[in-house]
């Protein structure tokens, strides 16, 4: 294995290296209109659009009032604005929601890599705790015996624990509803 004289530092800068290729990766492969819609997106969540908008939103209203001389006021009823502005908010909205859309499926990616790596890291650990348990055994150290490496030296079943997990939510629920839930001391 070419790593094996890697020092952690030198694994971790490999690993944030690893990760940041990816994400400029997947930055540069995004379609022109995720890219628009991410630049709308980052523009709409800033301060400098919340200042244009109220800045404009202030005179709108200033010549609409009849506050600014020498300009007619255009929209006396703000019916206009009123207009402009949920129009506004329809499209922002469908440019967010197009945003977090795919964000959503590159946290769920980013979720299905953590598992498996987690995953993995179990089966590792797990192999080695069997490793060492069959060691101490040999060399007659009473540790070896303690009933909880039994069952660590098992590989965790992930369908088993959903269920488990499951299963607990539900009498969580059930109990809290028919007020027996007692809180953990």
């Amino acid at each position: 294995m070419g790593g094996e004289n890697q020092s952690v530092g030198e694994v971790v800068e490999r690993n944030i290296r690893a990760l940041l290729l990816r994400r400029r990766a997947e930055e540069q492969n995004k379609r022109a209109d995720e890219r628009l819609a991410d630049k709308v997106t980052r523009f709409t969540g800033s301060m400098p659009f919340v200042y244009i908008h109220l800045f404009l939103v202030i005179m709108w209203v200033a010549v609409n009032l009849g506050w600014v001389p020498f300009v007619a006021p255009f929209d006396p009823t703000f019916v206009i604005l009123a207009s402009a502005a949920s129009v506004e908010a329809i499209f922002l909205s469908t440019f967010v929601l197009i945003s977090q859309n795919r964000m959503a499926a590159l946290e769920a990616q980013r979720s299905d890599l953590d598992l498996q790596v987690s995953l993995l890291a179990e089966h590792e650990i797990t192999r080695l705790i069997t490793l060492v348990t069959a060691m101490a055994a040999k060399m007659e150290i009473a540790e070896a015996r303690h009933p909880d490496l039994l069952e660590l030296a098992k590989d965790v079943e992930p369908e088993a624990v959903l269920q488990t997990m499951e299963a607990t939510a539900e009498t969580i629920a059930r109990e809290a509803r028919e007020g027996r839930l007692e809180p953990e001391s």
